[in-house]
C-alpha cells in the first residue's frame, strides 16, 4: 500500500467518528507489517474520561487480532469531517505507539494539500518502552 493510498484510507476512517461534543473527526489507517490494515475514528463520551482516539482505536483492533508489527500509520483530522491541517497524535496514542513501534516507525499527517511524514523517535523523543529496553540488553 502506498503512503497515499494509507492517508486516503484515514481519511475515509473519519468518516465513522462518533464526535457529538468535538465535532471534530479523527481518521486512523495502520498498516502492520504482513500488509494488513486497521482503520480507526475517535469515539467521543459525554464524560470525556472514556473517549479514545483514533489512532488507539486501530492499534487495540489490531492487537486484538494478533498483529503485533507494523509499519506505519496515517492520521486525519479536522473539524466537522474535513482533514484541514495536520492532526499530530496526543500523548497517550504516542505512548501506545511506542509501545508496539521502534524508534523509526513511520507517522503520516494528513493535510489539505497531501501529508507530512514522522518518525516515532521525532514526535516521542527520549522515549522509555520495553521493544528499546529489549533492544539495548541485546547489543
Amino acid at each position: 500500500m502506498t503512503d497515499l493510498q494509507l492517508c486516503k484510507t484515514a481519511l475515509h476512517a473519519m468518516t465513522h467518528a462518533y464526535n457529538p461534543y468535538s465535532n471534530f473527526s479523527v481518521g486512523a489507517a495502520l498498516l502492520c507489517k504482513n500488509g494488513s490494515v486497521y482503520e480507526g475514528c475517535n469515539i467521543e463520551n459525554a464524560s470525556y474520561t472514556p473517549t479514545v482516539c483514533a489512532e488507539r482505536v486501530a492499534f487495540f483492533k489490531a492487537v486484538s487480532e494478533g498483529n503485533l508489527e507494523f509499519k506505519k500509520i496515517a492520521i486525519a483530522g479536522g473539524s466537522k469531517g474535513e482533514s484541514l491541517k495536520i492532526c499530530p497524535p496526543c500523548g497517550v496514542c504516542r505512548q501506545v505507539m511506542s509501545e508496539f513501534c521502534k524508534k523509526d516507525f513511520e507517522i503520516l499527517l494528513v493535510t489539505d494539500t497531501g501529508f507530512e511524514k514522522y518518525t516515532l523517535e521525532q514526535l516521542l523523543p527520549l522515549s522509555f518502552n520495553l521493544l528499546e529496553v529489549k533492544s539495548d540488553a541485546h547489543d
